[in-house]
């Protein structure tokens, strides 16, 4: 499983939500490998993966995208979206 975040640097949103979402993640899924994508140094790749809007998670399992959030979304609702996949592959 691999998380990746797309954000800005002139995004509030983004910045607010790194380090809560980061924490997150290292705390309660430490089996997910977590990458950065500043969209303002890498904008092509943020258009491989067609993410034109920010912040945007994507979570892959086994290579394929399975989650994607956008926007503001809440980190509650995210838990409950990895939980299930996270169990069946590290439990």
């Amino acid at each position: 499983m691999c998380v990746v975040y797309f954000s800005g640097p002139d995004c509030r949103v983004c910045m607010a939500l790194k380090p809560k979402l980061f924490e997150l993640l290292e705390s309660r899924f430490e089996q997910i490998a977590i990458a950065e994508v500043d969209c303002a140094v890498s904008p092509v790749l943020a258009a491989q993966q067609t993410v034109f809007t920010i912040p945007t998670l994507i979570l892959y399992i086994e290579g394929r995208e399975k989650i994607r959030k956008m926007r503001a979304f809440s980190l509650a609702e995210l838990v409950r979206d990895i939980d299930r996949p996270y169990s069946m592959l590290f439990e």
